[in-house]
């Protein structure tokens, strides 16, 4: 990033100081603090720290275990050896796959299975030393003798292998992938591998793990050729001596070299979804030139490039490493999907063509990534944001199931409820990205109206939900955040509609985005599964995740009746006079945040970071310590904000409280240490919270800056006493985004003690459901 090479060790315990005196001492340009990419590794983060670049297609990074859900993104940190490296990965997510076109450089004889983690003389894994990862770039000592470098174009895969003096071979394994203990069947049925008469390899897998029947094909080309190759089909058949070609389901090569340490071994692997003549293009347009160092450093200029967007000063040194982590691991999914000559794979599993100048993307993990991920992204790269919505658009044309929820590599997961691509497109227009909109309205309105539509897991019950205002909890799993969910996402869609014309629809949708009063029992203030009969749950317990005793059916989606609670975010106003008025929501606020951290023995490990009731490893209450600005008591949010900030962040690799969720919570840590968030993002509005730093600059288009000041800030002041914009005193909870995105100096005066008054009256708290309370 700045030309120094951290080793790992120093990466865990960056020591960049940045001077904490009053201003005019910031006038300087901060230095950058480097990202500490093993954050997230540990714990159930479920990140991995290999090279890839912003929004990249490949994701080139080791892989230490796929049999644990420790394992998702295929690398936990101690788990001691290394089966390999593959060029795809997911980060942060809650379910594995991925792993595509597992590279081992070894020495001795051939081995064929990677062995068991717990025994790793058994296998082809290694035990490892001198890790080192940094933006771009990923190196280790392998036992073997191997140093291994890793760097990356948007679509191709660089390795750099170093051998001891003497003979060595590289295992291509395709039957490499993430194992599920619900997986049965073929996980890959339809695998080859074939070596050219030009020495490129090429080879192709169709995979049925989480994105069931996705395809992944590769090109690869090496610095030098092999003295020989061996070809092995299933159960690890050697194929006949002169093979050029395997084709099964389970396919491997080992490529032999007699001195394999006379020279680093250089390979160079592109990859495709569509065809492995994409994978050749790829890998001509990206790879034919230039050689590993040069390519190490354009991937460490991309990433400056992008890392600047934010800078900060002040707070610790730890705490700026979080940052600048956090902020990499917004940058590293939705994953470029397209190939340079714009063809892709589409949701209905059609090969089609990006327009001129666009391209497509997968890996959105929009249960997730709408509530922070993509709003940060309309503030420090509007561009890009403005390009995801172009695909977004495009895909729910395409998708079988209209608007997205979690499409990986082609294939809609209908993973987690609702389908919250609509927040990102209204959020989105709201904000003024220009796109066409209206062409989404069509697919939207299948969604929203047509109950003959297909449905995967995400949309069940949306007749029931239509006729009844709710999803009745014995006729589906997960009713009550169904009922929530669809309501947010009909509030979404009502403005979309609107948008394309159709005030009808968008008068319905506005109507049925009320749903949420009818999942909300006011007389006891809860959260309650309710059945078809219109009765409630009788033997009712908020920390119990639902009324059935079978682990797998729950009334809430990875919450319990606490959290879901609160998961309204789009009429905070109606749920506040729902449920009694100002002091009795701010009680029960209260209340969820001070009740004993008991959860139920079938919970999921993703209800985590608890305080009280409140879980902050997971996203379905991740705006709630913000709903105090709307009953007059940001103080209560500010003194929240900054304990989690504290306390549920670290710079470790266990330093993610739950799963990132491809960025979702590093994205909360980001705009919550900028002292804003969106409650709502469709609102276009950002609650004031409790900033961590002395001063931040975001880099705005067109040469623009944000600045957002706290001189004197420290862990002794988290309270915001008073708020200027451009010098002019600003008495509301809130801001705008129209407001910030023209630049400007936001500055918070904090204290050791809160001002109470602050943001108390009624026009200065925060919008929501388009109107302030009066």
């Amino acid at each position: 990033m700045t030309g120094s090479m951290l080793t790992r060790r120093a990466l865990l315990a960056t020591t960049a100081t940045v001077a904490v005196t009053p201003l005019p001492a910031f006038a300087a340009a901060p230095r950058r603090t480097a990202p500490n990419l093993f954050v997230g590794t540990g714990g159930d983060g479920h990140t991995y720290p290999g090279a890839t670049l912003p929004f990249g297609m490949v994701q080139l990074s080791p892989d230490t275990d796929v049999a644990r859900w420790d394992t998702c993104s295929g690398y936990h940190h101690g788990d001691g050896s290394i089966m390999g490296f593959s060029h795809t990965h997911l980060s942060g997510t809650g379910i594995g796959d991925m792993l595509d076109v597992l590279v081992v450089p070894t020495r001795g004889p051939v081995q064929l299975q990677p062995g068991p983690i717990e025994a790793p003389d058994q296998g082809y894994r290694q035990r490892y030393s001198d890790e080192h990862a940094e933006p771009g770039y990923y190196r280790v000592a392998l036992e073997s003798g191997v140093r291994a470098e890793l760097t990356v174009t948007e679509r191709t895969g660089w390795h750099r292998y170093t051998f001891p003096k003497g003979a060595g071979h590289l295992l291509i394994d395709m039957a490499h992938m993430v194992l599920d203990k619900w997986d049965s069947g073929p996980l890959i049925d339809d695998g080859s591998l074939t070596l050219h008469a030009d020495g490129t390899l090429t080879g192709s897998r169709r995979v049925h793990r989480w994105a069931k029947g996705r395809r992944i094909h590769f090109a690869m080309q090496l610095s030098r050729q092999p003295d020989r190759v061996a070809f092995y089909g299933d159960d690890d058949a050697e194929q006949p001596k002169g093979a050029t070609s395997v084709a099964a389901k389970r396919v491997k090569a080992v490529l032999f070299f007699d001195d394999a340490g006379a020279a680093p071994i250089v390979v160079r692997c592109g990859i495709s979804a569509v065809d492995v003549a994409g994978a050749r293009a790829n890998l001509q347009a990206e790879a034919a030139r230039g050689d590993f160092d040069s390519v190490r450093r354009a991937a460490a200029r991309r990433w400056a490039g992008a890392l600047d967007a934010v800078t900060v000063e002040g707070g610790t040194a730890d705490q700026r490493t979080i940052m600048a982590s956090a902020l990499y691991h917004t940058m590293v999914a939705p994953t470029l999907f397209s190939d340079v000559d714009g063809r892709y794979v589409g949701l209905d599993r059609q090969v089609h063509t990006v327009p001129a100048g666009q391209r497509a993307y997968s890996t959105y993990s929009l249960w997730d990534t709408y509530r922070a991920l993509h709003p940060l992204l309309t503030i420090v790269a509007p561009d890009r944001a403005k390009s995801l919505v172009d695909d977004l658009i495009r895909q729910t044309q395409q998708s079988p199931y209209g608007p997205l929820v979690w499409p990986l590599q082609g294939v809609e997961t209908g993973t987690m409820m609702g389908w919250h691509g609509v927040s990102v497109l209204a959020e989105a227009h709201a904000k003024g990205i220009p796109a066409d909109y209206a062409a989404a309205w069509p697919a939207i309105a299948k969604r929203s109206f047509d109950f003959s539509a297909p449905d995967l897991d995400n949309s069940k019950g949306r007749d029931l939900y239509d006729a009844k205002g709710y999803v009745p909890a014995d006729k589906w799993f997960e009713s009550v955040s169904r009922t929530q969910e669809y309501a947010y996402d009909d509030w979404a869609s009502s403005k979309l509609a609107r948008v394309a014309g159709a005030e009808a629809e968008s008068a319905r949708l506005l109507k049925r985005s009320g749903n949420w009063r009818n999942v909300i029992d006011a007389s006891i203030g809860f959260a309650r599964p309710r059945f078809a009969d219109g009765s409630w749950w009788k033997d009712y317990d908020p920390i119990q995740l639902g009324h059935m005793p079978k682990p797998w059916w729950r009334d809430y989606t990875e919450a319990n009746g606490w959290q879901a609670t609160f998961l309204n975010q789009h009429d905070v106003y109606g749920l506040i006079a729902h449920m009694g008025g100002d002091a009795k929501f701010e009680a029960k606020l209260d209340a969820l945040f001070t009740a004993p951290s008991t959860l139920p023995k079938n919970a999921p490990p993703d209800i985590s970071g608890l305080v009280g009731q409140y879980a902050h490893g997971n996203e379905p209450d991740q705006h709630v310590a913000y709903l105090y600005a709307f009953v007059g008591a940001p103080w209560k949010t500010q003194k929240m904000v900054r304990r989690l900030l504290t306390e549920m962040y670290k710079n470790d690799p266990d330093g993610v409280i739950g799963n990132d969720d491809c960025g979702q919570m590093s994205a909360w840590f980001v705009m919550s240490s900028l002292g804003f968030y969106p409650v709502d993002p469709l609102e276009a509005v950002y609650v004031f919270g409790s900033p961590l730093f002395e001063r931040a600059t975001l880099a705005l288009p067109g040469g623009k800056r944000l600045v957002v000041e706290a001189p004197g800030n420290t862990a002794a002041t988290p309270y915001v006493t008073a708020v200027t914009w451009n010098g002019r005193p600003w008495t509301k909870s809130w801001i705008a985004h129209a407001d910030l995105v023209k630049g400007g100096t936001l500055r918070f005066t904090m204290s050791a003690t809160p001002n109470p008054a602050f943001g108390r009256a009624l026009a200065d708290r925060p919008p929501s459901f388009g109107r302030t309370p009066t």
